[in-house]
């Protein structure tokens, strides 16, 4: 006659205080385990696990709760078919405050679920995050074609993700932040999961000098437009572009601008309604039809610091640009700072990683 077969459970029974990521572990002892589940109680659900290929180890896949009672239920089966079943019991500590991404980007709403290549992901947090290696290691990127990538910290309520080098192009990429139960900080913990799904569209990079006067537009490698363009005058600094890697923030048929930093009745002040705007920077920065200046573009910078193209170029540049396309100028004294706007690209990969928590590793693919 074959032992009975029983089950040991991590934690053990009656524990208060666990963790909410330590793993519950269940083990067989003199047979395999026929079933496992862990119940919380009032409305919290289950967690679910995985068993090994021998059927002698459970362990679970998610995060428990804050301030939850879990109950565990196994069955254990012998050689000979005997059934024994036990339950135990454990409590998580408990939470004094949640937290939430308040914001992800891409979405539907401000970019669109189709970006450009050089599209960050980008979650902003309700609350400061003090434990930034547990929450950043519950951040999982997969995309359909192998990115090397990473997570950076902007600030403690600022987190984003980009390649190494741009995205492939016509790659579908998922978010997975797997943050119900995760810890935050001292008595701080995650309020739920979150998921997206966004693709990467065609790869499409503008290139633009301000000493040549030229916004080429490649797209998949080919050049599918040249726009004459007038750049900044200079003179004092916020009359610069800035130069480096732009991204498309965002595509606006009217903006009303305004002078930085002047008022009404101030020497220079000006309010102006612009069409056919791409936003490039936080500063004040567009890609915009400027019918004023035409006789300018091409052959001298007589804007205030936006790129100024025609209104026939503006409305083609609108029409074809994704949020998250690259705009890269050059030759100007003034550098596009990482933190105007989308500047993600300004830092090489080495100073990318040191605000990494977990560092670069390849994404997983699905």
């Amino acid at each position: 006659m074959a032992p009975d077969a029983s089950a040991t459970v991590l934690p053990i029974d009656r524990s208060k205080n666990v963790p909410t990521d330590q793993t519950v572990v269940v083990t067989a002892h003199s047979g395999t385990l026929k079933n496992v589940r862990v119940t919380g109680t009032g409305k919290e659900g289950g967690l679910p696990g995985v068993l090994s290929a021998d059927g002698t180890r459970w362990r679970s896949t998610r995060n428990a709760s804050p301030g939850v009672t879990y109950t565990v239920t196994t069955v254990a089966v012998n050689a000979d078919g005997k059934e024994k079943q036990s339950a135990t019991t454990f409590s998580t500590v408990k939470a004094t405050k949640l937290f939430d991404i308040a914001q992800i980007t891409p979405n539907k709403d401000d970019t669109g679920l189709t970006v450009g290549v050089g599209m960050p992901i980008m979650i902003a947090f309700d609350q400061p995050i003090a434990d930034r290696v547990s929450v950043e290691r519950n951040l999982v990127v997969l995309s359909s074609k192998p990115v090397e990538g990473a997570w950076h910290w902007f600030d403690d309520k600022h987190v984003d993700f980009r390649p190494a080098e741009y995205w492939p192009a016509h790659t579908r990429v998922r978010v997975e932040a797997g943050l119900a139960g995760v810890r935050g900080g001292t008595g701080l913990y995650g309020k739920r999961d979150v998921k997206l799904d966004f693709k990467i569209g065609r790869s499409q990079i503008t290139k633009g000098s301000i000493n040549d006067h030229v916004l080429v537009v490649k797209r998949d490698g080919r050049v599918v437009r040249r726009m004459p363009m007038s750049a900044g005058q200079g003179g004092a600094w916020k009359y610069h572009t800035t130069s480096g890697v732009h991204l498309a923030m965002s595509r606006e048929p009217v903006t009303v601008m305004t002078s930085p930093g002047i008022g009404p009745g101030s020497a220079g002040y000006y309010q102006l309604t612009v069409y056919d705007t791409v936003r490039i920077s936080n500063s004040g920065e567009y890609v915009h039809s400027a019918p004023w200046s035409v006789g300018s573009q091409g052959n001298s910078n007589v804007s205030h610091g936006c790129v100024n193209v025609s209104p026939e170029n503006a409305a083609w540049f609108i029409k074809n640009t994704l949020i998250g396309d690259p705009i890269i100028i050059t030759g100007s004294p003034r550098p596009l700072e990482p933190t105007n706007g989308w500047g993600h690209w300004q830092e090489d990969w080495k100073q990318w990683l040191q605000w990494s928590s977990i560092k670069d590793g390849p994404t997983m693919t699905f």
